[in-house]
């Protein structure tokens, strides 16, 4: 069984926080042998639409290598307005109908904090290493997708 391909989009409004969720899915990627790409994106919003590209590109065959699995990752801080509520909601629920409409194994890496030190505790790799553990949970669902048989 061919190792997993994955494409890691990365949201770039907060660089300093997506290195570092970038850099925990990386190693978890690395240790479980899997290959990847990563695309940036604006932000968490864009994050669904690029996705959603990508599945389409695969399906068509119009990419070099098909993308076994989706990663989202990304940094959303609770502002002075309600735009973080739809910013939140919205990369969600667009990541989560990808995930159902194309059976596509996505995995929701956006950190979603009231201020700077949640995301620092929730990103740094010696901490709680959000970007490692959504990676581990895309090569999972990977996994059972392929147990399913489902394309």
């Amino acid at each position: 069984m061919s190792q997993p391909h994955i494409l890691i989009v990365e949201a770039r409004f907060y660089e300093d926080i997506a290195d570092e969720l970038a850099a925990g899915a990386i190693a978890a990627l690395t240790d479980a042998g899997a290959t990847f790409e990563r695309l940036s994106v604006p932000g968490a919003f864009e994050i669904p639409a690029a996705v959603e590209f990508a599945v389409r590109a695969g399906k068509a065959g119009t990419l070099p290598k098909a993308f076994d699995g989706f990663l989202g990752l990304g940094c959303v801080i609770r502002g002075e307005t309600t735009h973080y509520d739809y910013v939140c909601a919205e990369s969600a629920r667009g990541l989560q109908d990808i995930a159902l409409r194309h059976g596509a194994a996505v995995g929701f890496g956006v950190l979603t904090v009231e201020n700077d030190d949640q995301a620092w505790a929730r990103a740094r790799r010696d901490r709680k290493d959000k970007g490692g553990e959504v990676a581990r949970a895309v090569l999972r669902m990977i996994d059972l997708r392929r147990q399913f048989r489902v394309s």
